[in-house]
Formats: structure tokens, C-alpha cells, sequence
């Protein structure tokens, strides 16, 4: 494909699409043009993806990054952990579905393609007797995205169960990084390996147990304080800021008595503090900008500055 097709193409508006869409490669994945991507994530809000792939397989994804080099690429998880502006992505936007969401177990090992769930990761060890995945049984999204944010609860994070994670570079080649490799790629909720590979298969290790009813009461105990102290059933994207050394990030926000805020359809949650809410007509900018709201007052009263945790993409409406 040509550097000029993709000046023609994306200089279009997004309604100019049919006779370009012809020119696109093809593939036998799902490929999508001004796709809605409100439903696709948990906040319930934000504008299209201009160009939406969901590959068949890795073969499909290689074959269409080589045919795409120079134009941006978003990664979209299961769209826990994100704020998708009301403008949408530009450029393109790649899932990975079905066709990534198997989970293979090897001993204390579990075999997790990228889009399988985080929850499911959880329960396929509680079956196999396997521990140390107790933590994750009610952090939302896909395990590509929990490692790429280094997703974790109660003390323990995502990484410290990592031996291996597949990769695809950017330029379309398939690594595979051993533990060693890993040591110094995570921190606390970050990620240091390039923002451009796309996560393909992580490969998680734990403990084999002879005792189930050991996983099911820690999976229960943890399951109870979630439900007991964080907002469930709502658009939600999970905590909205990391939590600064030596404080929660809920206890600054209700400090700088910010936890009845709102904005337009935007809330805070009654519940925790550190969840943003749709209230069911709240636009991704009401939610964006009522975060900057909560990170400027807490600022000016407590003297810390909040980072975003949630992940924000694509653009605001013109």
C-alpha cells in the first residue's frame, strides 16, 4: 500500500469511506471502518475507531502490520482501563478476540493468549490447584492489558507471576522474553517495554496445592473486601489514579473534599473515592475533565500531584 493511499484515506472524513475501504489488505480477521467503540469498553462512552481490526490469528496480525508500517496503532484490551475520548482513535485501532483468549495449563503454569480474561485467569487456577493467582480474581480486562499496566490488588502485581511474554515487534517479528529478560520492565502500575509491541501470550507461573479449599478462601476474602468497598455494577474503568507513596489515592481525593464531585454525567463514587462514575449520560470529556478537577484540587489543597491510571485514547470532538 502506497504512503499516498494513506494520506487519501485518512485525510477523508469519516463518512467518505466505501470506495477507499477497497484498497485496505485482506485479511481473514474482522476489519471495521468508523466503528463504534462506546460498548467496547466499560465507561460506556467515547467516539469511533477510523480503522477497527480484530485478527484471526497471528499469522492474519503479522501480515496486516507489514501492510499498515507508519500509520498509529492503538491497542484496545477489553477496554477496563481506558477513557476512549469523544472524538475516537485515529489511525488504527487492533483487538485481539476470540482468537486470543485461550488459557492452557502446564503444571503450576498457566499458557494465557492476550485477550484471555483476567477473571477467567483466576478461576482456571482456582480449578487446577493452583495459587498465587488469588489477587486477580476481581481486576477486570484482558491479560495482555493487565500486564502492560502491570495490573495487581492486595500487595501483589501481574509481573511477579511472569516467566514468559510473546511479543510482536514492530517491525512484525515474534520474541519471546524469558523472566531474566523481564526483571527490570515493570514498577509499580508501568510498564517499560515498548509501547509499540503488541502482547500475544504471557506465560504466568504459581504454586500447585493439594488443599482447594486454601484458593477458594483467599479468592473469597478478597472477593468480599472488593464488593465491600468498591462501586459494583456501574460504568466504571476501576481505579482512576496510582496511588502515591505513603497515601491512597482515595484518601487525598476525600481530603481535598472531592468525593461528592461531579460533571455533567460524570461522577465520584459514594463508595471509593478513587472510581469515576457514568451516571449513564456522561460524556468521555465530562469524565476526563472531572478527573482534572480531582487532580488540581487535590494539588493545590494536599500538595500531591495524582497520575492518571486509567489509560486515556484517541481525540476530543472538534
Amino acid at each position: 500500500m502506497t504512503k499516498g493511499f494513506f494520506n487519501r484515506f485518512f485525510g477523508k472524513m469519516k463518512k467518505d469511506f466505501p470506495q477507499l475501504e477497497k484498497s485496505w489488505p485482506k485479511v481473514r480477521g474482522k476489519l471495521l471502518f468508523n466503528e463504534p467503540l462506546s460498548k467496547k469498553n466499560w465507561f460506556g462512552v467515547g467516539g469511533p475507531a477510523q480503522v477497527y481490526f480484530e485478527p484471526a490469528d497471528v499469522e492474519d496480525l503479522k501480515y496486516f502490520i507489514s501492510q499498515v508500517k507508519g500509520i498509529p496503532l492503538t491497542i484496545l484490551g477489553a477496554g477496563s482501563n481506558v477513557l476512549i475520548r469523544d472524538g475516537g482513535i485515529p489511525g488504527i485501532t487492533i483487538r485481539l478476540g476470540k482468537a486470543f483468549s485461550s488459557v492452557e495449563v502446564d503444571e503450576d503454569k498457566l499458557i494465557c493468549k492476550a485477550g484471555a480474561l483476567v477473571m477467567e485467569v483466576s478461576r482456571i487456577a482456582e480449578k487446577n490447584l493452583i495459587s498465587g493467582f488469588e489477587f486477580l480474581c476481581g481486576i477486570p480486562g484482558s491479560i495482555g492489558g493487565g500486564v502492560r499496566m502491570n495490573a495487581g490488588a492486595y500487595g501483589s502485581s501481574l509481573h511477579e507471576r511472569l516467566e514468559k511474554l510473546t511479543v510482536l515487534t514492530k517491525e512484525g517479528q515474534v520474541q519471546t522474553l524469558e523472566k531474566e529478560e523481564l526483571v527490570d520492565a515493570f514498577s509499580y502500575r508501568k510498564c517499560y517495554l515498548p509501547n509499540e509491541w503488541i502482547f500475544l501470550e504471557a506465560v504466568l507461573k504459581g504454586k500447585k496445592e493439594t488443599d482447594a479449599l486454601l484458593i477458594k478462601q483467599k479468592m473469597l476474602a478478597n472477593k468480599q473486601k472488593r464488593e465491600a468497598g468498591q462501586p459494583i455494577g456501574v460504568r466504571t474503568a476501576g481505579s482512576t489514579f496510582k496511588n502515591p507513596d505513603g497515601i491512597p489515592a482515595w484518601q487525598l481525593i476525600e481530603k481535598a473534599g472531592m468525593k461528592n464531585a461531579k460533571v455533567g454525567g460524570a461522577c465520584v463514587s459514594s463508595k471509593h473515592a478513587n472510581f469515576l462514575i457514568n451516571t449513564g449520560k456522561a460524556t468521555a470529556k465530562d469524565i476526563e475533565d472531572l478527573g482534572e478537577k480531582i487532580r488540581k484540587t487535590v494539588l493545590e489543597k494536599e500538595g500531591v500531584a495524582l497520575e492518571w491510571e486509567v489509560r486515556k485514547l484517541g481525540v476530543d470532538n472538534d
